[in-house]
């Protein structure tokens, strides 16, 4: 064992003693058709009388949105001006808009941009002396956020569920992530009516997305717990059965409502368990290129897996089983089937097999970013030094 494996094995090791001491709770989970509708009701219980409906430019002018703020609108505002990978610069200007209108709790819906913008927005209330750049990593907003409930109106981000937020820094271009236990909203409201107009290529994006979380969740060698590779195991077959159904019948509202529980199970095993290596890249490919979160994720899993070799053989055939992919054969044999078929879903969804985008010249950078995100803190099957980072996004940018 190298120096750095062994240095970021012992740092796991006291955060696993931290993880297993801290007070974990789930949001209240509201589910069907038409469950959006009980928004009001849910507020009026938890006697929050001045919500801030935040969401999207595309989803604020829908009906779903327009006929909420229209039973809210004497106690509520509307911010719809959340754009793909929120920035500082916007979420400020959303802490603004709260206090301007004495807000007293939100209301998030729309895809993961816009329910970590929301949960940026709690974090910086707050803690209003703290910057966004001050509370990255783990654990440091440490105070009572306001009162949250989050709508997910894409099925993959999980972020309805997670104790992270993810932002972007403008100056830097590059995306990092606040990990805290304020961060979990207290309601997630998940409505399949509301996934069935995601476009083909948005729908295979984000429920790789989840996959993503599921099965990165799955091979971490620590901070799990029963339920925890339950939760992972669960939405690795949902998503198996229901993503590809979704992507060629999006108004299936049986693989849609799937969808969305696959989601929340993956989303809820990575708050506990985290994620890796795979991420850790892909933060960094879509700070630098504006490549969708999903996207990239699709394209750096197989690439990670097939990397790590028989350090997760064990893991991956487990999930080949589980999902009925290879129920049969040695480790090796069924983890390789599970990474095959990984790629082939990628290709019968017309998501790209690699990111040419990716300069030679940004690797250097991209490596350190991602070596600063993943180390000490994500217990990864192989640890990965810069060089290591360097190799697998060559392979990434497909060279």
């Amino acid at each position: 064992m190298g120096l750095k494996q062994a240095y970021c094995r012992i740092c796991q090791w006291f955060i696993n003693i931290a993880i297993n001491a801290m007070s974990w709770r789930s949001p209240v989970r509201v589910d069907g058709v038409d469950s959006f509708h009980s928004i009001p009701e849910i507020l009026e219980r938890a006697g929050k009388w001045s919500p801030m409906i935040v969401t999207g430019p595309r989803m604020g002018k829908s009906e779903a949105v327009k006929n909420l703020f229209g039973e809210l609108t004497e106690r509520s505002v509307l911010y719809d001006q959340v754009l793909p990978d929120p920035t500082v610069a916007r979420i400020e200007e959303m802490v603004r808009f709260f206090k301007e209108h004495e807000c007293d709790s939100i209301v998030a819906v729309g895809g993961g941009s816009t329910i970590d913008a929301a949960k940026a927005l709690a974090a910086r209330i707050a803690r209003p002396e703290r910057s966004l750049k001050a509370m990255r990593g783990l654990l440091k907003v440490g105070k009572e956020t306001p009162f949250l409930i989050a709508v997910p109106t894409t099925a993959g981000t999980g972020s309805e569920t997670t104790i992270a937020a993810v932002v972007k820094d403008e100056k830097e271009q590059h995306k990092y992530a606040i990990n805290d236990t304020a961060l979990l909203p207290d309601y997630a409201v998940m409505d399949p009516g509301l996934t069935v107009s995601l476009p083909k290529e948005i729908t295979a994006a984000t429920g790789m997305d989840a996959l993503t979380h599921a099965v990165e969740a799955y091979l971490n060698v620590s901070y799990h717990n029963e339920e925890s590779r339950k939760n992972c195991e669960e939405a690795v077959c949902i998503i198996m059965e229901f993503l590809e159904r979704a992507y060629g019948q999006g108004d299936s509202l049986e693989a849609r409502e799937e969808m969305l529980i696959a989601s929340f199970k993956a989303g809820a095993a990575f708050t506990r368990a985290c994620v890796g290596n795979v991420h850790a890249i892909a933060h960094t490919i879509g700070g630098l290129y504006g490549v969708s979160h999903g996207v990239a994720n699709a394209v750096v899993l197989p690439i990670v897996l097939e990397d790590y070799g028989s350090a997760a053989y064990k893991d991956l055939a487990a999930l080949a089983t589980v999902s009925q992919i290879a129920p049969e054969g040695s480790d090796e044999e069924r983890a390789k089937a599970f990474i095959a078929h990984i790629r082939e879903m990628n290709r019968r969804m017309n998501l790209p097999q690699a990111l040419p985008q990716i300069r030679e010249e940004d690797i250097p950078k991209m490596a350190a970013w991602a070596d600063k995100e993943a180390n000490p803190l994500y217990p990864v099957p192989v640890v990965y030094t810069r060089k290591h980072f360097e190799e697998v996004i060559q392979k990434a940018a497909g060279k």
